[in-house]
């Protein structure tokens, strides 16, 4: 293990990790993960996990291996107009390899920019479908010159393998608290790297302490990642009592919570109690079934009590998914008070049981969401046929190919709203209301869903045939 330096603080050692890690093209997939963890474990014994391409896991396929080396747009003097190499973030990620010569009208399709912010590189990716691209300034954008282009990705999309790491600290009882962070964004240093630095430097501080609960990290990719492990682990995840998603930690924002599907699950009473008594403004926000692995763990076929756990939320910040996402925009103090805030987070799990006196009551009432109560079954219920995380809608035409956005579509979030719900106790009406959507726009997704053979109607007063099997 690297020996930390004596006179740095600790949130000074968090963003020299961040410093290590942040020049690294990292994808879902490929040679950046591997190179991600390979740094981590110089800090923490991680496990590092290879699950081959064409794995099916719950309703997902373990998808080819991504790997880049170089990237350009050249103009007719050779000169790098866009260039890989002084910024990984402008290739579209996952481009396949190309080499072509073509005009600027027959490369502007494949040339992405963000016109409000003139100066920033998007992040943008295209996981699901082939295609290529780039990302650059819209000002770059604006000079380029009309004339003859030469485009060049030196890049591979085959068989591999998936790859994640991995740490277990056991403690006194089986049962897990879960912290999980994403490691599959190239360079952006809030969103993800914060998040990955925390999680390591409290993994170290746990190591040292005697634990009641046992502890597991996941340092895995963006969706792909949590349901690839939940596909592998499904048998004992069961032992997850408490768990929190951890990214967006080092920005100058002051805390927010994102609560569980449930709303008052044991790790939400925590963490509340722990931003309270701490020194920085936090505000609480209820679940949605968006945003990072938490919608995995929360879907209705698992239930986990999976919180997340950032300073300002993703999408919120004007640097979010882009270039201004750098090693200035994240700041040492802040990693470190959010790595106290974890600390006193397990110091109240390690203290008592979170869930006396309401394990036997939740047992016996339908799960409320957090909101207090059901609306009258007056409107149709459904059922998710496909429950054990989120079902891969980009295959079914559900979903948009190029991901990174800040900005999804409301129909999407409608789907999504459906899907994490339809589970015998709520109805659309329930439904549109929770998610503050229109009944129109959910109804429209409940019909897409079915149509799609991923949701039934329940008739009369039909609960879900897996009620029963459920943790």
């Amino acid at each position: 293990m690297k020996q930390e330096t004596l006179l740095a603080s600790p949130g000074q050692s968090m963003h020299q990790l961040i410093t290590e890690l942040y020049p690294i093209c990292r994808s879902i997939t490929g040679n950046g993960v591997r190179q991600t963890l390979k740094v981590l474990r110089q800090h923490i014994p991680l496990e590092v996990h290879e699950v081959p391409s064409g794995t099916p896991v719950l309703d997902w396929t373990v998808p080819k291996e991504w790997n880049i080396r170089d990237a350009y747009v050249k103009n007719a003097r050779g000169e790098r107009v866009v260039d890989f190499r002084r910024h990984n973030l402008h290739v579209l990620n996952y481009s396949v390899p190309v080499q072509a010569r073509m005009t600027l009208e027959e490369l502007r399709p494949h040339l992405y920019t963000l016109p409000p912010q003139p100066d920033l590189i998007p992040y943008r990716t295209s996981y699901y479908q082939e295609r290529w691209g780039f990302c650059l300034t819209q000002r770059q954008l604006e000079a380029l010159e009309p004339g003859e282009y030469e485009v060049w990705v030196d890049s591979s999309l085959g068989d591999g393998h998936l790859t994640y790491g991995e740490l277990y600290l056991s403690g006194e009882s089986e049962e897990e608290v879960l912290f999980s962070c994403h490691v599959c964004h190239p360079s952006l240093a809030n969103d993800n790297l914060s998040g990955v630095a925390v999680a390591t430097y409290l993994a170290q501080h746990l190591a040292k302490q005697t634990r009641r609960y046992s502890y597991r990290f996941l340092f895995i990719p963006g969706t792909i990642g949590s349901i690839t492990w939940l596909a592998q682990n499904e048998a004992n995840v069961h032992r997850i009592k408490h768990g929190l998603v951890l990214t967006c930690l080092g920005d100058e924002g002051g805390f927010t919570y994102k609560k569980t599907r449930q709303g008052d699950a044991g790790i939400d009473r925590v963490v509340m109690g722990a931003l309270k008594a701490g020194g920085e403004p936090f505000r609480l926000e209820d679940f949605s079934p968006y945003g990072y692995d938490e919608r995995q763990y929360n879907s209705p076929g698992f239930k986990l009590p999976v919180g997340n756990l950032s300073r300002s939320p993703w999408g919120r910040f004007p640097e979010y998914h882009t270039s201004g996402d750098n090693l200035e925009f994240v700041k040492p103090e802040k990693l470190e008070g959010a790595l106290e805030l974890l600390k006193r987070v397990v110091e109240r799990l390690e203290a008592g049981d979170t869930e006396r006196g309401r394990r036997a009551e939740r047992e016996n009432k339908p799960d409320l969401g957090g909101n207090g109560r059901l609306l009258p079954l007056s409107s149709p219920r459904y059922l998710n046929l496909s429950p054990k995380g989120e079902p891969q809608l980009g295959r079914r035409g559900l979903y948009g190919s190029v991901g990174g956005s800040a900005d999804p579509q409301g129909f999407q979030m409608a789907l999504l709203w459906v899907l994490n719900l339809s589970d015998g106790e709520h109805d659309l009406s329930e439904i549109a209301r929770r998610s503050g959507l229109s009944s129109e726009l959910i109804e429209a997704a409940a019909k897409a869903l079915i149509e799609a053979g991923l949701l039934r109607e329940l008739v009369g007063d039909e609960k879900d045939p897996r009620a029963n099997l459920s943790r």
